[in-house]
């Protein structure tokens, strides 16, 4: 006798096509390696598609299915890498209701990675590199200099490690509990009103820095008696302390615009130090 499954009964098996937490925990596991592979043709494909691999076994049964996902992720792919969790996140939704053949297309799962890969990628600048990692990079290098040794680069090195896994945890979890939700909740203007808020925040930061880590004393004595004597630095000073440590600052700044090579300036910056002190201009 020849048992011929019913409608329910296949309905049932694509049913328990669910992405369990530990399918999750594996992706999250596999995700610090999306750079790993990376390529000029494609750019993060490679490591992107290494992410999928449990949802992909989890989902797809099917070995013709599991193709046609892994060549879904094998075209072009590239974010800044803490902000490709949230992308994630979603992509993982989308996977799941089309292997459970909800609606979702080939097409919409490549549009949705399109779509949020460059509007993450340009937030993620100015809240990790220009205003996360200065603020903790300055805080660690103060009880550095304070005398605390080998504390401050522990310091900076756990929290660092710390703020960066737990939010590449959190927005996979979000990603992939909201799913599209989350295009329309970035879309309502959220993106640009936290890159402007990071901007604002990292130049105060950097402001903050410059006057007390960038240092260029004056040696030249202007005027001097019996009693006292003063120098340029002094004068300078009194006029508005931090000005040489700023200007010195915009120059290099406006010298990296203008395309001139960090090793070059760093180099500059040396070859200025030792000429000025040995010509008796600094000190």
């Amino acid at each position: 006798m020849i048992y011929k499954k019913g409608v329910s009964e296949v309905e049932n098996e694509q049913k328990l096509r669910t992405l369990t937490l530990s399918d999750q925990l594996l992706v999250f596991s596999h995700s610090g390696l999306e750079q790993a592979a990376w390529n000029y043709p494609r750019l993060q494909n490679l490591g992107f598609c290494y992410l999928m691999v449990p949802a992909i076994r989890r989902l797809y049964p099917e070995k013709e299915a599991r193709i046609l996902a892994t060549q879904r992720h094998l075209e072009l792919f590239n974010t800044m890498p803490y902000m490709q969790s949230l992308i994630t996140g979603v992509t993982l939704s989308l996977e799941e209701d089309h292997a459970n053949g909800k609606g979702v297309s080939d097409n919409d799962i490549r549009a949705l990675k399109i779509s949020m890969m460059g509007s993450l990628a340009g937030v993620a600048d100015p809240v990790w590199w220009g205003t996360l990692r200065p603020i903790l990079s300055a805080f660690a290098a103060s009880l550095a200099l304070s005398g605390f040794g080998i504390v401050g680069p522990l310091v900076f090195f756990i929290g660092w490690n710390v703020a960066r896994l737990t939010f590449r945890w959190a927005t996979q979890r979000w990603g992939y509990l909201q799913g599209l939700k989350v295009v329309t909740f970035l879309s309502s203007g959220v993106l640009q009103k936290l890159t402007l808020g990071a901007s604002i925040v990292g130049m105060f930061v950097m402001g903050a820095i410059v006057p007390r880590w960038t240092r260029l004393k004056f040696a030249p004595i202007i005027a001097s008696s019996q009693h006292a004597s003063l120098s340029l630095q002094s004068m300078l000073d009194q006029l508005l302390p931090g000005l040489v440590p700023l200007m010195l600052t915009l120059v290099c700044v406006w010298l990296l615009r203008h395309h001139v090579k960090p090793l070059w300036l760093l180099l500059g910056v040396f070859i200025l130090g030792l000429g000025g002190y040995w010509l008796g201009l600094l000190r």
